[in-house]
């Protein structure tokens, strides 16, 4: 059996899904309120970047992946208008609901569907945007899911992976003492849940570097890959152009 990382422990690659999905099971309801706890709202700031670097217009094609409850899907959809549509999907159905039904309570209404990026039920060539926002650090086999999520884009469309990341150096020290310390802390008393938190600050320190993800995204076929360091590198934007 092939083996992944699950945070720092190392767990078969048929059981990190299940994993992840109990994680994301335990703290959708909570997930929005833990968001903005845990950035002091910053992530608020860094998905809006997200949409402006997006760039959408009238009538495009958007597939947002691992969108969980419902953010960029919100904003994506005034972008494009009555002609465009935006696909909101998530392998997580606990989230997905919590999203959909934020969406509805707003008044906006999306194809809504449980799918895994590593396997997405999508034509070739079909969407203008793809987004996958803090969701590719939890998928199993992230090269297969940015292949796919190159097949499915247009020729000139561009993919945006919005991720933690490597922090700058000087910040490292007191941002691990905020992760391991703070974290599972607040989880435990807003989501009644540290182990979750605990979960996700490990994802952080597995996932590839700015540098890395850019490498992998030019192997899944992506001609030109940049980033954008937000908040000293704690998250970045890396944007690929379908060639």
């Amino acid at each position: 059996m092939s083996s992944t990382h699950f945070g720092f422990q190392t767990v078969d690659e048929s059981e990190k899904a299940g994993r992840v999905r109990g994680v994301f099971d335990s703290v959708a309801s909570k997930y929005d309120v833990m968001n903005d706890l845990m950035s002091a709202g910053l992530h608020r700031a860094w998905k809006a970047y997200t949409v402006m670097v997006a760039n959408l217009k009238e009538g495009d094609q958007v597939l947002d992946i691992a969108g969980g409850t419902g953010d960029l899907s919100l904003a994506f959809s005034k972008k494009v208008g009555t002609s465009g549509r935006v696909v909101h999907t998530d392998i997580n159905e606990a989230m997905l609901r919590v999203g959909r039904n934020r969406l509805i309570d707003k008044g906006v209404v999306l194809p809504t569907l449980v799918c895994d990026a590593e396997k997405l039920p999508f034509p070739d060539a079909h969407f203008d945007l793809v987004s996958v926002a803090f969701g590719l650090r939890n998928m199993t086999h992230k090269d297969a899911a940015l292949k796919e999520m190159n097949r499915v884009l247009k020729p000139g469309g561009k993919l945006l992976v919005l991720e933690f990341s490597k922090i700058a150096k000087p910040l490292e020290k007191v941002y691990d003492w905020y992760s391991f310390n703070i974290l599972p802390k607040m989880g435990s008393m807003v989501a009644g849940d540290a182990e979750s938190y605990r979960y996700l600050a490990e994802s952080i320190r597995m996932h590839p570097g700015q540098e890395a993800l850019k490498g992998l995204m030019q192997q899944a076929g992506f001609g030109h890959v940049d980033y954008h360091n937000m908040t000293g590198g704690v998250v970045a934007l890396h944007v690929g152009i379908k060639c």
